[in-house]
């Protein structure tokens, strides 16, 4: 493989082209009018320009991108994650034209890609599910029989669905008919397919999900869990590695059930497959994601790899050189998302130009980003700017480094997570490990980070007369 295209864009097709780059493989951009100075096509060997700024314009016309692709001569393709990352038919089309895709096959991405299809596909190999229906349900009143026989409270999730579309908790039977209204209707707006399904709505859930890889040769690892509980919307904003409730047993126990699903569709490079744990311990399968995971950082430094060097090797046809014996957990890491996102305003989008924009650095700091000063944040696509990652021996180690570093994070011009992500790191929950998936509704609101905010500059003048009145000290000293 000497050139690969990178279909994506921002901090990801960073990432990707900086391990290829290593591996001393070509790499190319695709960008489109909105991204014509962004940092990913400076970063690339070569860049076109696909489409205009809508990405339904650009960015998944997958038809124009296998293209680029043949006219640059592009060995193979990697999708990153979103836009085509787990479009079935976009991995067809790469390998119809002799590309490859750095990825699974395309009837991997198909099973997994519906909720219903992939409860099918595990149902043989004895993984613990949620209880509720295998099959798609459009009856309303059939739909409320199953939902009574389940028990509230019940969740309805569109099958096709992701990011916590057409997804509603069902308190109450004399509120399931509105409900399922809505998430039909919310499921055909976001995915064109309506169907949904019911199962036992898990009341204080942590969202573990484990990493796992495989080759063309059978083998399939583990390396280990992430920790994605810390969401507002359904979608995950902090996450660690590992999970500070996991024994080794669980461990082994989620790690081996994670390898039997990746089986169960032949599974092919990286894939994350996403389980619910109660608070008794027990857990459940809810999906697999057949990509790269946003999150993916904090597993490959807990397991010392690089994951996407693994999936194009994997790519290539070569044998992972890994076994699950090899691998070891090593010290703590943590991941914040750096959104364009106003935690002060119900988290919606900050749209706007990034009059300052400086990054951390330092011993156990990472930073995944994809934007630099003086830029303009575009409205057409998800508003995350970068990732924030340390790491340290313990996670005591990695949260002080997490608190420093977001201190460090200088952004003007916009409203962004970070302050959102110093309230998380400072509360007592996250701290001592005892939260849950209603982490963000139980202990969060505008006003508490108002509050905390005032405290943290409270400190900092305090700390500032202190530190003046200790040098006026040093300056009176006489001389001799």
């Amino acid at each position: 493989m000497k050139k690969i295209l990178v279909a994506n864009r921002g901090e990801i097709a960073i990432r990707v082209m900086s391990t290829a780059q290593k591996m001393g493989i070509k790499t190319v951009a695709v960008y489109s009018t909105a991204d014509r100075n962004a940092p990913h096509v400076k970063f690339a060997d070569e860049a076109v320009l696909i489409g205009e700024a809508p990405s339904n314009q650009s960015y998944l016309l997958g038809d124009k991108i296998i293209e680029v692709a043949k006219n640059l001569n592009v060995d193979g393709i990697h999708p990153g994650y979103g836009f085509l990352s787990e479009n079935a038919d976009f991995a067809e089309l790469c390998e119809k034209n002799n590309i490859t895709f750095i990825g699974p096959k395309s009837h991997a991405i198909r099973v997994m890609g519906s909720k219903l299809a992939a409860k099918d596909a595990v149902k043989g190999y004895d993984i613990p599910m949620v209880p509720g229906t295998d099959q798609a349900i459009t009856d309303i009143a059939e739909a409320k029989k199953i939902a009574k026989t389940i028990g509230f409270p019940i969740l309805i999730k569109a099958s096709a669905g992701g990011g916590g579309k057409g997804m509603r908790v069902v308190e109450k039977e004399d509120e399931f008919e509105s409900q399922m209204n809505r998430a039909i209707s919310e499921a055909v707006n976001a995915f064109g397919d309506g169907s949904v399904f019911i199962e036992k709505y898990v009341g204080s859930p942590r969202h573990i999900e484990i990493q796992v890889m495989a080759d063309t040769h059978g083998n399939v690892i583990h390396l280990f869990e992430r920790e994605c509980s810390i969401q507002r919307r359904h979608q995950k904003v902090v996450e660690e590695a590992p999970s500070v409730v996991l024994t080794p047993e669980l461990r082994e126990e989620m790690g081996q059930a994670a390898i039997k699903v990746a089986k169960a569709c032949d599974y092919v490079g990286a894939g994350t497959v996403e389980f619910l744990l109660d608070e008794n311990k027990n857990f459940y399968f809810l999906e697999m994601n057949t990509r790269l995971q946003v999150e993916h950082p904090v597993s490959e430094i807990i397991a010392g790899v690089d994951l996407v060097e693994l999936q194009i090797k994997v790519a290539r046809g070569e044998a992972l050189d890994i076994k699950q014996s090899d691998l070891k957990i090593n010290g703590h890491a943590l991941e914040l998302r750096i959104y364009a996102e106003d935690p002060l305003n119900d988290f919606l989008p900050s749209v706007g130009h990034l009059d300052v924009y400086k990054l951390p650095e330092g011993k156990g700091v990472r930073v995944d980003n994809g934007f630099e000063q003086g830029m303009d944040i575009p409205i057409y696509y998800d508003p995350m700017l970068a990732k924030l990652i340390t790491y340290g021996k313990t996670r005591e180690e990695a949260m002080q480094l997490m608190r420093q570093a977001i201190a460090d994070y200088d952004v003007k011009g916009i409203a962004t997570t970070l302050p959102f992500g110093t309230f998380v790191f400072n509360h007592e929950a996250f701290k001592s490990g005892n939260f849950d998936t209603h982490f963000v509704k139980k202990y969060y609101s505008p006003e508490a980070l108002k509050q905390d905010a005032e405290h943290e500059a409270k400190l900092a003048a305090l700390f500032a007369v202190k530190q003046y009145l200790e040098d006026q000290k040093q300056l009176r000293l006489p001389t001799n």
